[in-house]
């Protein structure tokens, strides 16, 4: 998935969101959680606490006595981290649990807390061997008793840490599965979504490679717009090749024409004059011939929808070009997979084929291989090579180049008129291919033709 991708920009923004929204709620219930358990904690003590002020009374002597003990036996306990202590707002005696054993409770350290409606204070405290106690104090106005006494309940603050920090470990592991099944959902969400872009493209690779001529079946609501749109284009495109393959017929009627008329003329003259313009007239011809095939190739050349089987063309050129050189004996063998297919139009491939096994027949002693193979892409598009040998004299390396130049001929006894090779060169880099010349392994010359290739 490329970062710049749709699908890449949604699974990021669902999965930001996801992460973030994940965080705020396990935060919430983290912090909800603990106000529960705090004032659960804080309910037990107030209830020891009005146990505890209920339990104690003052005597015949006005000395403050605890006339039962609660029934908390962590109370009794040295340092359990459950403390009681009643000590009265003088410089008077204090009663305190047997679980502080020589320590106290420093209520002092909860000034700074508030007192509810009925008095209650709860706050934090440090107590005996370094424990964190949660204390409710409340201050009491006793019969019989001249000041008011403070009554303070602790209890261990590491039972409610426990608790919080138990409930935050499965939270965390609750969010984490929930979160892995968002990024799971989000990402069949995206690719389901993006699923008709997915279609949109097979039907215009099925364009490209001629086997589909329009967009073909039904798409989402905001992608048929777009469907519409390239199937219009599609149509204009074809519209225009049409009119220029018209045009390019009428222009070369009305020019054959005019040139038939001043060839037939210059027949009739059989001086100088009659020959220079019967041979100019011929040039004329010669150049309106490759300048209108050369239009009409650049101008199909690219249109979409174009599909060519390769294995049939190849097979009626052996056939044909056997039976031309029948009486020198030369055998052509074809090596075409069945699938391949030409990304043009079938007269380019019988021009460009026709003309390098021609070339090849003239020069064989005997035979003649054709072979098709696939080629490495160029710019995400598939390609294949025609191989074309032969076992003739094969040609210098040095002169590959020369024989490519159009009218170039290095043996004037062949039949021919130069044109043949150039016309190749011309047609396959108008299809974004080239044409190279090797080596042989059977000797003579090897013609490797690059053409696009219809694919899948």
């Amino acid at each position: 998935m490329r970062s710049d991708s749709l699908a890449f920009r949604l699974a990021a923004g669902a999965a930001l969101w996801s992460v973030v929204a994940l965080v705020a709620g396990g935060l919430i219930l983290s912090a909800i959680f603990r106000n529960s358990v705090e004032r659960s904690f804080d309910a037990r003590l107030d209830v020891l606490l009005d146990s505890l002020i209920a339990t104690t009374e003052v005597d015949s002597a006005g000395q403050l006595v605890r006339i039962r003990d609660l029934s908390e036996t962590r109370f009794d306990l040295a340092y359990s981290g459950w403390y009681w202590q009643v000590s009265p707002l003088a410089e008077r005696p204090a009663l305190r649990s047997r679980s502080l054993f020589d320590q106290s409770l420093d209520v002092a350290t909860g000034r700074g807390a508030g007192r509810s409606d009925l008095g209650l204070k709860v706050f934090d405290v440090p107590g005996p061997e370094g424990q964190r106690l949660r204390v409710a104090e409340r201050r009491v106005s006793l019969p019989d008793y001249d000041v008011r006494v403070s009554f303070a309940v602790a209890g261990d603050r590491s039972e409610i840490d426990r608790e919080i920090q138990g409930f935050n470990t499965w939270l965390f592991v609750a969010m984490a599965a929930m979160g892995a099944g968002l990024v799971v959902a989000l990402l069949i969400q995206v690719r389901f979504g993006l699923r008709p872009l997915e279609k949109v493209r097979l039907a215009l690779a099925q364009i490209r490679s001629g086997r589909a001529t329009r967009l073909e079946g039904r798409f989402p609501s905001e992608i048929e717009p777009l469907a519409d749109e390239l199937n219009r284009l599609l149509e204009g495109n074809r519209e225009v090749l049409e009119r220029a393959r018209t045009h390019v017929g009428n222009l070369a009627h009305a020019l054959k024409t005019p040139l038939s008329v001043l060839t037939n003329e210059a027949r009739g003259h059989k001086d100088g004059f009659g020959d220079t313009v019967g041979r100019l007239a011929g040039q004329m011809r010669e150049q309106i011939d490759h300048h209108l095939a050369r239009a009409r190739m650049a101008a199909s050349a690219n249109v979409l929808g174009v599909n060519t089987p390769v294995a049939p063309v190849l097979a009626r050129i052996a056939r044909a070009l056997e039976r031309i050189h029948a009486d020198r004996g030369i055998a052509i063998a074809v090596d075409c997979p069945e699938t391949a297919g030409f990304r043009g139009e079938a007269q380019d491939l019988e021009e460009v084929a026709g003309n390098l096994v021609d070339n090849a027949c003239k020069w064989a002693a005997a035979r003649v291989v054709l072979s098709v193979v696939p080629a490495p892409p160029r710019n995400g598009r598939a390609y294949f090579v025609l191989a074309v040998e032969d076992d003739g004299p094969g040609l210098p390396e040095a002169a590959r180049k020369t024989v490519l130049k159009r009218g170039a001929r290095l043996d004037e006894s062949k039949p021919g008129s130069g044109l043949g090779l150039s016309i190749v060169t011309e047609i396959a880099e108008l299809y974004g291919g080239e044409l190279r010349l090797e080596t042989s392994q059977l000797g003579g010359l090897r013609a490797e033709l690059l053409l696009p290739a219809a694919t899948e």
